[in-house]
């Protein structure tokens, strides 16, 4: 027998995105955001709305990074998407965030998130509150790389959002090989 939940955006997984973005004076600020996913090949998509200081940032500048929230770093990443930079200016740093400037945007990147997105803004709908952009470069600290030398996601640790349960739950569990497990039923 099945539950009914209604009309309600209950996906799995949510990944907990912190998007990240300089304001006018150059100062980083980021938020968490767990509504968006793959648009295209290089392109990403975003549910934030206008009100975010980090949405004002993006519109502003064009350019952001997304990291990927970690088990590591779960603490900060959901603190940022608690309190706003309109109403706490310093909260990158009350969140233990540092951040470097990344090789191919302007914006920053966070220091202790190990793999970010840099991304250039393509459209930004005020309605329905979209945001599409192009991804330029994935960086990633050769700490969670695997011996093939990719990203790998059990090093990384990644969190997704449980609405749910209004819960982070990490990422890293192998349970089988894409494009190769179902030719078994061909």
């Amino acid at each position: 027998m099945r539950k009914n939940f209604g009309a309600k955006p209950i996906l799995y997984p949510q990944p907990v995105f912190i998007i990240a973005a300089y304001d006018e004076n150059g100062k980083a600020n980021a938020m968490n955001a767990a509504w968006g996913g793959v648009a295209d090949a290089n392109k990403i998509m975003i549910c934030i709305s206008p009100g975010h200081k980090t949405t004002k940032n993006i519109l502003l500048k064009k350019e952001f990074t997304v990291s990927m929230g970690t088990a590591d770093q779960v603490v900060a990443c959901d603190y940022v998407g608690m309190v706003s930079g309109n109403d706490v200016p310093d909260k990158m740093e009350k969140a233990g965030f540092h951040t470097t400037k990344a090789e191919f945007v302007d914006a920053p990147v966070i220091d202790e998130l190990p793999m970010a997105l840099e991304c250039k803004l393509l459209s930004y709908d005020t309605e329905e509150h979209i945001l599409i952009a192009e991804v330029v470069n994935v960086n990633a600290e050769e700490s969670i790389l695997g011996e093939n030398g990719k990203i790998d996601v059990a090093k990384l640790r990644p969190i997704v959002f449980d609405a749910q349960g209004s819960a982070y739950c990490v990422v890293g569990e192998k349970v089988g090989n894409a494009f190769k497990d179902g030719a078994a039923l061909k």
